[in-house]
């Protein structure tokens, strides 16, 4: 499954149709609240009901995701990251070792190719901090490969369909 989640509206051409592309910024979703009931009480299910129950579980299905923020003070902008926490309940709480670092065991391990496309960096040392939470989240994530890529907003749909079409040639 082909995953695309942004902080704004992206529109892919027509031959893009086994992509679900989604606009973060238009859903509903609260911010983790850490009370780790998906965790303890409702294992693999926040107990928040709004827009993430339905996306975390797309998250976790992908074989091949994309995410397009604007990066704000080094990390994700406020929908891509709420969305990131929203999605523990694809990890348990079991911890192992990876790259002799420990990191919480997929409930689905799906060994995903991610790339992730930040955008509106104020200088240099904002994507230096970027690229560094970038390589650590996909870790944690269990991603098999993943590319961080830096760009101009007006430049993310060129670049979102190159990436695409990178993504059907390995297929």
């Amino acid at each position: 499954m082909y995953l695309l989640l942004s902080d704004h509206t992206i529109t892919l051409p027509v031959q893009y149709a086994d992509v679900i592309s989604i606009d973060l910024s238009r859903c509903t979703i609260a911010g983790c609240i850490g009370c780790f009931s998906c965790w303890v009480k409702t294992p693999g299910k926040c107990i928040i009901r709004d827009d993430a129950t339905r996306i975390y579980p797309l998250i976790a299905k992908s074989s091949y995701i994309m995410y397009i923020s604007r990066i704000r003070y080094g990390t994700y902008d406020i929908p891509v990251k709420k969305m990131l926490e929203r999605s523990i309940p694809i990890q348990q709480p079991f911890i192992h070792l990876v790259d002799r670092e420990t990191h919480h065991v997929q409930r689905q391990p799906i060994r995903k190719q991610a790339v992730i496309l930040g955008y509106g960096a104020t200088d240099p040392e904002e994507e230096k901090v970027f690229r560094s939470l970038v390589d650590r989240n996909a870790k944690n994530m269990n991603f098999r490969s993943w590319k961080t890529i830096i760009a101009a907003k007006e430049d993310i749909p060129s670049i979102v369909q190159q990436e695409l079409q990178r993504w059907n040639r390995s297929c």
